[in-house]
């Protein structure tokens, strides 16, 4: 008898990331109009052609249209008709009519709003879940570090390689999230299957209060290499760690956006992608790429800064990336997560194996890049 696994891609997850919108939560229409692309759809179609020569005796149950056909490159059912226009309560229903199909494990596509939706509408607790990572914000434990790794994980686990382990669902409040504050609570847990090579474990918020100096010091390595040279153009990638390095410099750095600076002038604030992608073109100095890795799960690209996308990236270029970190997020992080979105840029990060990051002043340090 054929193992039943549920399918659902959330269509409006990610909408937002590349126009700075920081979450898709009822923008959907919004971010359409402004050019938004599908992103989780894509993102849970390249996760089944990973795998689909080895699903052998697996059924697939999932929606109709761009909540799971449209992105299914494989023999599938269709259980569940998609409306028009869905909401998280159309997210609900469609997890329900897949739970009371006797599914054994439900792959999902979408956020950490998604994980939410779904969580709430299982009806047994206890169904494992796993997350292709296609939204802006992805805090929750049970996400794949990306859609390859996702279809490792759904392999391992049919073969009976992985044993199951409750995960943290987490989400940020994207009204006081917009506002450039950072609140994440807890909503509940869910199970998974537990990899630590391919699932990407909760975001830990690394908070020391003795590294004052530390990030004083960071802060004076960056003014002195980057920031004095009135010809280099400096983009600041969203986090804690880096706005408060720029408010010690005496810039004024969004938490949660994308800034840039040349010399000692702030020249861009909470920037998209297409005024990303302006900036750069018209800049005929180097440029510097400040990224600062997400502490716990290490994600330096594709977590929280989709505005860098893979144009952005390629226009910055690889070599200008430089990771920043205290000692505090170092003990979380012991590899660099790279997930563009793009498969052949993150091959490109790949061949590179390590990455530079700055860990004090006129102190670097080399870290592994990992892609799957």
């Amino acid at each position: 008898m054929a193992r039943r696994i549920g399918m659902i891609v959330n269509p409006d997850a990610g909408l937002g990331g590349r126009l700075g919108f920081k979450g898709s939560d009822g923008r959907a229409d919004e971010a359409r109009a402004a050019g938004a692309e599908d992103r989780s759809g894509p993102r849970m179609m390249l996760a089944l052609q990973r795998c689909h020569d080895r699903l052998e005796d697996v059924e697939i149950l999932t929606c109709s249209g761009n909540m799971g056909s449209n992105w299914c490159p494989i023999d599938h059912t269709v259980i569940f008709e998609t409306p028009k226009r869905t909401s998280a309560q159309t997210t609900q229903e469609a997890v329900k009519s897949l739970c009371d199909s006797d599914i054994e494990l439900l792959l999902y596509a979408g956020g950490d709003g998604t994980t939410r939706d779904i969580v709430e509408a299982l009806s047994d607790p206890d169904l494992p879940i796993i997350g292709v990572p296609g939204g802006v914000k992805m805090h929750s434990g049970c996400f794949a570090a990306s859609p390859n790794a996702a279809a490792e994980v759904l392999i391992a686990w049919l073969e009976g390689d992985l044993l199951l382990a409750r995960t943290e669902v987490m989400d940020l409040d994207e009204e006081v999230y917009r506002q450039g504050r950072w609140s994440v609570r807890m909503y509940g847990e869910a199970m998974m299957p537990a990899s630590p090579r391919w699932m990407q474990g909760a975001k830990m918020r690394v908070q020391a209060t003795e590294e004052d100096e530390v990030l004083e010091a960071l802060g004076d390595h960056i003014r002195e290499v980057f920031v004095e040279d009135s010809e280099r153009l400096v983009i600041w990638g969203s986090g804690g760690t880096l706005r408060t390095i720029g408010e010690g410099i005496g810039f004024a750095p969004t938490l949660l956006g994308i800034d840039a600076t040349i010399g000692g002038k702030q020249i861009g604030t909470d920037l998209n992608e297409e005024s990303l992608l302006k900036l750069i073109s018209n800049h005929k100095g180097e440029c510097t790429l400040l990224v600062s890795p997400m502490g716990g799960q290490g994600f330096l690209l594709g977590r929280g800064n989709l505005q860098l996308s893979p144009d952005v990236l390629r226009a910055i270029g690889i070599e200008a990336v430089m990771g920043v970190v205290t000692p505090a997020k170092m003990l979380t992080v012991n590899q660099l997560r790279i997930d563009t979105g793009d498969t052949n840029l993150d091959a490109e990060f790949q061949t590179k194996k390590y990455l530079k990051v700055l860990q004090g002043y006129r102190t670097t340090r080399l870290l592994r890049v990992a892609v799957e």
